[in-house]
């Protein structure tokens, strides 16, 4: 466990704050406007399961309302608490305007551990929930828009969407109500991997900043690679496969609740998860090295650290042993403030959560677009584009013909420029623009603003000048 001196995850988000905002120049007051939460919600409330009424306690709370709606996760565990929510809610006001999504930020929680219920008993308390949350405008396409979080899917922003609909009969717009829904219930396609894909793009354009990449004293492209993984849920599953199977990198540890497994040859990282699913975790797991403790893993020699699990994993006792000249924060603050400085120190460069997770709110934004819209992307387009490009082609062709032996087209050309881009393509494309601008404008502070060491200093500075500004045109 962590030292007793260690700040909580709440006083690390109002520690980073203060570092970035200590190097602006904000007028009196806002500078508290932006670092306060506007308003948290608990609610407590009853459902009966198993012959008696259990009662659970929510929370939903609201950062910043310099845009609205609002938008944040709801998440399902036992660690639920107003301090850990209001610390995530203040995360997405700065992630939000860090990647240009028009949203305040927001965060909602449960205290609960989803294990200890079945498929039914969690819909009823879902419902429940929601019910509370609807009834108080917490849950609305214009006021807030919730979506999975670490013990949430779409299966229950699913049965959400439906309690707002059955509330609000007439809102046309009832879909935009919570983001991260099934793809048959107005949800958008690449949602699902969206996070884990961000974090592959992130990593993408850092590498194609060499004076970055010698700063974490690595060189060359993400090709070979050493890449530990800790938590293979949804993103840091997503984050490695993709890495492994479209950037040549090697997985060589991935840490899970029950143990770790290393390789340096590398793991197959479809199969640990496919283990992981029908076993429970990673014990038992052939081809690789297997520990009970898992967090001496992190210490390991690698390349890119990718904690993609929970907050303050990274902390004042272990941070001096961590090797990793490269950590990107998968998962919401994994590096404890304290850690952060330890690191820092010793030259390790980190890219910070509020930036390389930001890929599930990003695509979340296209997904609330496209219900506010009533058409999935690529509908009106598509055809119209491959015809276009159709002309080309039969140019092309009747080229090929003309020179016979001199010239002729590449084989896979054709096939690769007639086809029009479906909403998965569309969809990885915003994404990838979206990592791309957000990191350039944050490389940017990091190397031309005085003081500023780091990544994370620069994407607080970037984000809380953004939030200053739209408070500005708000006329406060």
């Amino acid at each position: 466990m962590a030292p007793k001196n260690e700040p909580t995850f709440r006083q690390s988000v109002d520690m980073m704050f203060n570092r970035a905002v200590a190097l602006m120049d904000l007028p009196p007051g806002l500078e508290e406007k932006i670092r306060v939460c506007n308003a948290t919600y608990t609610v407590r409330f009853g459902v009966r399961l198993r012959g008696k009424i259990e009662t659970f306690t929510g929370y939903r709370s609201v950062h910043s309302e310099h845009m609205e709606p609002v938008k944040g996760g709801i998440r399902f565990a036992l660690s639920v608490n107003q301090d850990e929510v209001e610390a995530l809610a203040a995360l997405m006001t700065y992630k939000c305007a860090l990647v240009e999504a028009p949203f305040g930020g927001s965060k909602g929680g449960l205290c609960i551990n989803p294990r200890d219920y079945d498929e039914e008993e969690m819909e009823r308390i879902t419902r429940r929930f929601a019910y509370e949350l609807i009834k108080r405008d917490l849950i609305n396409p214009a006021q807030n828009v919730p979506a999975p979080d670490m013990g949430t899917s779409e299966r229950e922003m699913a049965w959400i969407a439906d309690q707002y609909k059955r509330m609000n009969t007439t809102d046309i717009n009832g879909a935009a109500c919570v983001t991260g829904k099934p793809i048959n219930g107005g949800g958008i396609q690449g949602r699902t991997e969206a996070t884990g894909r961000g974090v592959q793009y992130a990593l993408r354009e850092f590498f194609r900043h060499p004076e970055d990449v010698k700063a974490a004293k690595l060189e060359g492209k993400l090709d070979g690679k050493r890449v530990i993984v800790q938590g293979l849920g949804n993103v840091g599953y997503h984050a490695a496969l993709f890495l492994q199977k479209e950037d040549g990198c090697k997985i060589t540890g991935i840490i899970e609740h029950d143990g770790a497994l290393f390789s340096e040859a590398g793991l197959d990282v479809e199969a640990v998860r496919a283990w992981i699913v029908k076993h429970g975790g990673v014990s038992g797991f052939p081809d690789a090295n297997h520990t009970a403790e898992g967090a001496k893993v992190l210490e390991e020699e690698c390349d890119i650290l990718i904690p993609a699990a929970m907050e303050g994993v990274i902390n004042l006792e272990n941070a001096a042993r961590v090797k990793a000249p490269l950590i990107i924060e998968a998962a919401n603050g994994p590096v404890t403030a304290g850690a952060d400085e330890i690191l820092r120190e010793r030259g390790c460069v980190i890219i910070p959560d509020m930036y390389a997770n930001a890929g599930g709110v990003t695509v979340s934004y296209f997904e609330w677009v496209k219900n506010l819209s009533h058409i999935r992307f690529g509908r009106m387009q598509r055809r119209q584009e491959e015809a276009r490009h159709q002309l080309i082609i039969d140019e092309l062709e009747r080229l090929d013909r003309h020179l016979g032996d001199a010239w002729s087209m590449t084989p896979t050309f054709k096939e690769k420029y007639l086809r029009g881009a479906d909403e998965l393509e569309l969809v990885r494309s915003g994404l990838d623009d979206t990592m791309r601008i957000a990191y350039q404008s944050i490389s940017e502070i990091w190397h031309e603003r005085k003081g500023v060491n780091d990544l994370r200093t620069a994407a607080y500075l970037a984000s809380i000048a953004k939030v200053a500004a739209s408070y500005r045109a708000k006329g406060l």
